[in-house]
């Protein structure tokens, strides 16, 4: 394998990992028709280079995106680091409508449908996907530090929670990783949430941080270059007049970009990479991708190092933002942040 990435800890004394990782939700579910070969090649290429931390959930595809890199994991079963996640489901009242669940009975059963799926005796990271406040965390993590105990998941993870729910939750068992939002667009993590994990030594994965490619250029227009079924077109910060105010964002991108050569995208994975060693913790961003010639795109960003004059360009950005990132912020922990 030619691999071009640092490594880094995943987790206090958990396993070294590619300094960027693999989104690969896109590849079942949600962002429109998928080339399945095409993806399967993008998953080979990013290992290639360096990429080892891939990443899926039960509810992408209703479970399809676990079954498609289920032949992938088994043919590198001791070179990669495969993470997927519990806890939402799809409304069947509503497509468009999420059920949360976190209780013990409910993590139990859904690590046997993931173990199933991915066809793997032991999952490498296991997230919580969201968190229902309703639910203990003390009761939903108990539940999942049982998991590692019986030997069917290895590390521990959570996703959209705040810097005191990640400190009670890694009272319970050590949390080897939080996955959030985190990018030029989105930085309400940098509240609690980012602090606690720096803290804790938990590794900080952050989701989405091209803004679903927003920040690449993928698309400019929703309506025009996006599919009927891309959940895209139901974000508000991607609708109307938000659309086109956050595409006049994009122009301090393309400036610092010109200067390096690069694309926005690389520049935009470039400061959210770069977030790690200012802050002294361990930053592993998913990007997500179907296609090798993106893949070689966003790995090629961890070499880029913006200047301190640069990140001053684009720190303002996120507070001009026109619109959520959800139409229905409940299902962040942008709210709880709020309120620490």
């Amino acid at each position: 394998m030619s691999t071009t990435l640092d490594r880094v800890p995943l987790g206090t004394g958990g396993p070294l990992t590619g300094v960027q990782g693999l989104g690969c939700m896109g590849m079942s579910a949600f962002y429109g028709p998928t080339d399945a070969d095409a993806a399967r090649a993008t998953l080979e290429r990013a290992l290639e280079l360096g990429v080892t931390l891939y990443d899926t959930a039960d509810m992408y595809g209703a479970g399809e995106n676990e079954r498609f890199l289920a032949p992938f994991v088994r043919a590198h079963r001791d070179e990669i680091t495969i993470a997927t996640k519990f806890a939402l489901q799809q409304d069947p009242a509503d497509p468009a409508g999420r059920i949360i669940r976190n209780d013990p009975a409910y993590v139990r059963e859904a690590v046997e449908g993931s173990l199933r799926r991915l066809d793997v005796e032991v999952i490498d990271l296991y997230y919580m996907h969201r968190r229902d406040p309703d639910v203990p965390l003390e009761e939903s993590v108990g539940a999942m530090a049982e998991l590692v105990t019986q030997g069917k998941v290895r590390r521990l993870g959570l996703s959209e929670v705040t810097g005191a729910e990640l400190r009670a939750a890694h009272a319970v068992h050590p949390i080897a990783a939080l996955q959030s939002e985190w990018s030029l667009f989105s930085r309400d993590v940098e509240r609690t949430a980012v602090p606690a994990a720096g803290e804790l030594g938990v590794a900080f994965v952050p989701y989405s941080p091209l803004g679903r490619g927003f920040l690449s250029g993928a698309f400019t227009d929703t309506e025009t270059d996006l599919s009927a079924d891309d959940f895209r077109r139901r974000q508000p910060r991607y609708s109307g007049d938000n659309l086109a105010a956050n595409r006049e964002l994009l122009n301090p991108l393309r400036r610092v970009a010109e200067a390096h050569g690069a694309t926005i995208g690389q520049i935009a994975l470039a400061w959210v990479q770069q977030q790690g060693p200012l802050r002294g913790m361990t930053v592993i961003p998913i990007p997500g991708t179907r296609h090798v010639s993106r893949v070689e795109e966003n790995t090629a960003a961890t070499r880029i190092v913006l200047t301190d004059e640069e990140r001053a360009v684009l720190e303002p950005l996120a507070s001009q933002v026109a619109g959520d990132r959800y139409a229905d912020m409940n299902f962040t922990s942008a709210g709880r942040e709020q309120r620490e």
